[in-house]
């Protein structure tokens, strides 16, 4: 879809920070971010909803999403959490109709600053972000996985 931002940004067309990226999957900063390190996941073919979008490629977003949550709490950018957010239509504000999972980075006590964010939304040096988010995906790497997938009974 050559009007849609987000197949452009996936092609190379457009400029992005890029963030993590896979055959299927692209995360890039958000250029209007509400926290510094507002990512935004997308998968690389166009789906304007959620009702066009592959079981499959919706839990590949989740899986990034989750990763590049937990690489925030290991990131230089001071987050204790994350909101991770999926507006799927206009009546659920969705403004960019390619679906998109907004990862945000929360603070303890942050209330006041997040909703001033949200308000402003401004970029907060992009570059240096986008290095401390990928040495906290790094660091994540780095460390042993919690949950054997192949042991499926401490799931339970």
């Amino acid at each position: 879809m050559s009007g849609c931002i987000f197949c452009r940004i996936v092609a190379g067309d457009a400029p992005a920070t890029r963030i993590y990226e896979d055959e299927r999957v692209y995360a890039f900063l958000d250029i209007r971010p509400i926290t510094r390190g507002h990512t935004l996941v997308i998968p690389k073919s166009h789906a304007a909803h959620l009702d066009e979008l592959d079981a499959e490629l919706g839990a590949d977003l989740f899986r990034v999403g989750h990763r590049i949550a937990k690489a925030l709490r290991r990131s230089d950018l001071g987050a204790d959490g994350a909101n991770l957010v999926l507006n799927d239509g206009k009546a659920a504000f969705q403004t960019v109709h390619h679906v998109h999972l907004h990862v945000v980075p929360r603070r303890g006590g942050d209330l006041f600053t997040f909703a001033r964010g949200f308000l402003l939304r401004r970029p907060h040096d992009p570059t240096a972000t986008a290095a401390a988010l990928r040495a906290g995906l790094d660091r994540l790497g780095a460390e042993p996985d919690r949950l054997d997938p192949t042991d499926r009974e401490t799931r339970s």
